[in-house]
């Protein structure tokens, strides 16, 4: 076989597929060409090319995110390693294992005023677990040493708290030499990773702290979807002193959970919010959307606060954290629900918490029934008619936020990048998630603004037919329209939410992308079209819906406050 001559990427790639890689995204360029041929001519990992790195990075993100696979994503030098920093921080803090893969001159042209030779090493630091800095010099120490390197930076990508690596490959020409090259072995070093299991002592001890009558409340932010972890707080929340609140990206569904967090916490009079306050909280996942349940635990102040979950830092966002519990959620949730004694005395807050979610869902549904044609309408139409099965992803803004009110039921999995909570990068994060999802449909829900960030995505070559995107097009940043610190300020349409420059062409960017185009501007229109943009096609498809901008804001304020507006209206 006839590879490059670099022994150092034909080495990299080897190490790749060893650990697991199946799949790399490539951005063209000429600096890093022997790691394309390399990679490109291993028989174990498929490529994809993408132009734009920043659009190639999220791109790599979701694929990484839907398969639990590692992902390598690879640049030529210069600045197209610095486009792969949004998507990099995103992974860092979603616990994904990109393998981010940068070519570079040789050192002594660096700081040089020659072509693209800016400081590569390290560019990346703050947001991966470790940097890598190797050179193709063909001596026997220094082979030895990039083995050694990249080995690590596999194991480390890998192990632990999973997260990105950044190995950056300085390369002389010849860039594009070959040679023949037969079954070639490369050193990989073995890695045992012992699973971290509580002794049945200690998880007694845990268990008896949490007995009643002390009222424990577990909060689960975003979380791949877990049979095992699921079955376990189904068996915590059937104790009767024991609530579960999970949120959409959360991806745990039971009759047991409050699921719609927001929607409960906002049906709730001031004293409710006080007797049913936790003794003790339990925190798993990332990052919480509902900013209502963070301020309601902050203002509580539990006696106790436990995060479970392998971290890089101290993570004290209810300001209560008593205790890290450094092991996967999955381990420790079984494990103390079978350390759970029956309870020693009676109580009722796990029944109290869901009469009141009850009540919270009625009034939800007579509001949305009621509701004029608005964002909120629209969600609560489609979101029902959601195929099962269906990969949900969601922007963020407002969409990730009007889906944790409507919640979903039978979907295969819903995923937002919470990780840092940016807008940029939605599209190709899904478009990396379709790709990986072959056994039904993803759906992006999208907002206007957040989709002209991220337009570059579309021109992705061979994107599934079973892409189909929705855009809610509401003139602009509707998130500021609604939240306090802009939904007030004179220059909001013009420097906020951008109105006066939003004009996105949907139906053209579908023509010119070569998606098949829907739309929507009312319930009866949304009804009607959205069978046949769900159902399956030869190409992927796009969804406008057009609703009014004031009105959304109006709609969605009135609906924190729709116990009140019933309350008087009786």
């Amino acid at each position: 076989m006839v590879n490059t001559l670099k022994e150092i990427c034909r080495d990299l790639a080897s190490q790749l597929a060893a650990r697991g890689v199946r799949f790399a995204v490539l951005s063209p360029g000429s600096r890093n060409a022997p790691i394309v041929m390399a990679l490109e001519r291993h028989p174990d990992i498929s490529t994809k090319v993408v132009i734009d790195e920043r659009s190639a990075a999220f791109i790599a993100l979701g694929y990484a995110a839907q398969s639990g696979e590692p992902v390598a994503v690879v640049c030529t030098s210069g600045t197209a390693l610095l486009n792969y920093a949004p998507a990099v921080a995103e992974a860092f803090y979603r616990k994904v294992p990109l393998i981010v893969i940068s070519a570079d001159r040789p050192m002594e042209w660096i700081d040089q005023d020659d072509s693209q030779t800016i400081r590569q090493h390290e560019a990346l630091a703050n947001y991966v677990k470790a940097s890598y800095n190797l050179t193709d010099i063909e001596l026997p120490n220094l082979k030895w040493y990039a083995n050694r390197q990249i080995n690590d930076a596999l194991t480390v990508a890998l192990t632990g708290r999973r997260a990105p690596v950044h190995i950056n490959i300085q390369l002389s020409e010849p860039l594009t030499a070959t040679t023949a090259v037969d079954s070639e072995k490369f050193r990989k070093i073995a890695v045992v990773e012992p699973e971290a299991v509580l002794p049945t002592a200690e998880a007694r001890r845990l268990g008896t702290l949490l007995a009643s009558p002390r009222k424990v409340m577990i909060v689960a932010g975003f979380n791949p979807p877990s049979p095992t972890l699921n079955r376990a707080l189904r068996r915590l929340a059937a104790l009767p002193n024991f609530i579960v609140l999970t949120e959409t990206v959360s991806n745990l569904h039971a009759n047991e959970f409050i699921s719609r967090i927001d929607t409960t916490l906002s049906a709730m009079t001031e004293e409710e919010r006080l007797q049913m306050a936790p003794d003790a909280v339990i925190t798993l996942g990332g990052a919480l959307v509902s900013r209502m349940v963070k301020t309601y635990l902050r203002d509580a102040h539990p006696a106790d606060h436990w995060h479970v979950g392998k971290s890089h830092t101290t993570v004290d966002c209810f300001q209560s954290l008593t205790m890290r519990i450094e092991m996967a959620a999955e381990t420790f949730f079984p494990q103390l629900a079978s350390a759970m004694q029956p309870h020693t005395a009676p109580t009722d807050y796990a029944d109290r918490w869901r009469i009141i979610r009850d009540r919270a869902i009625s009034t939800h549904q007579a509001y949305t029934a009621r509701a004029p044609w608005s964002d909120l309408k629209a969600f609560a139409t489609f979101m029902p008619m959601l195929p099962r099965g269906t990969n949900l992803q969601l922007s963020n803004g407002t969409p990730v936020r009007y889906a944790q009110l409507i919640g979903d039921t039978g979907l295969h999995r819903c995923d937002c990048n919470r990780g840092v909570s940016g807008i940029d990068g939605c599209t190709s994060t899904a478009i990396g998630a379709a790709l990986a999802y072959s056994s039904g449909i993803t759906v992006l829900v999208t907002g206007d603004m957040s989709a002209q960030y991220d337009l570059g995505a579309l021109a992705t070559a061979d994107i599934p037919p079973r892409f189909k995107m929705i855009v809610m097009c509401n003139s602009g940043g509707g998130i500021f329209r609604f939240i306090s610190s802009t939904a007030q300020l004179p220059e909001r349409e013009k420097n906020f939410a951008a109105a006066e420059t939003m004009r996105l062409p949907v139906r053209q960017l579908a023509d010119a992308f070569g998606f098949a185009f829907f739309s929507a501007d009312s319930e009866a229109s949304l009804r009607e079209v959205f069978p046949e943009f769900i159902a399956g096609s030869s190409s992927p498809a796009i969804l406008a819906i057009d609703t009014p901008a004031q009105t959304d804001a109006e709609v969605l304020a009135e609906y924190f406050h729709r116990s009140e507006i019933f309350k008087n209206k009786r």
